[in-house]
């Protein structure tokens, strides 16, 4: 047994547990990563942009996404925080309206899924990378789904 940091919030401790480490899941996150220009309308025909930035937290466990910019004519942002549990992926999404939108994230090759109770998006990864095409679907039953808005993510950094 030995002394060290095991849990942030709960200091030094005592224990026989390994060093946590990064592995493919984690990686898996890498595509997310860097500057983006959002661009792309509402299913009503509003016009989105945002500027949106995917980096990893401390120790690399963890994607923190922050976006700020219009739908609109209103201005909107947010705080995402993404991670791995076991063997699922979790994404937490705080909205500049005080809502809280869980989701799981499901990750297949070039396409990414972000599947919550009542929004999801589907990201189909292009150009190698640096496009991220998106569909957004809301649904206020969480059985019946329409489109919510279409966007399109280029990387810039």
């Amino acid at each position: 047994m030995s002394e060290r940091v095991v849990n942030v919030a709960a200091g030094m401790q005592e224990t026989d547990q390994a060093v946590p480490v990064r592995d493919e899941r984690h990686e898996a996150l890498g595509v997310l990563i860097g500057n983006w220009i959002n661009e792309g309308r509402t299913a009503g025909g509003a016009p989105i942009l945002t500027s949106d930035v995917y980096e990893w937290a401390l120790g690399g466990f963890f994607v923190v996404h922050t976006a700020f910019g219009r739908i609109g004519d209103t201005g909107v942002g947010g705080i995402e925080m993404i991670g791995v549990d076991g063997d699922a992926y979790f994404s937490t999404f705080y909205d500049s309206f005080g809502n809280v939108h869980r989701s799981r994230l499901e990750i297949d090759g070039d396409e990414l899924r972000w599947i919550g109770e009542r929004t999801r998006c589907t990201v189909t990864l292009a150009d190698g990378g640096a496009t991220q095409i998106a569909r957004h679907e809301a649904s206020a039953d969480g059985v019946s789904w329409s489109r919510s808005m279409d966007v399109t993510l280029r990387k810039t950094a």
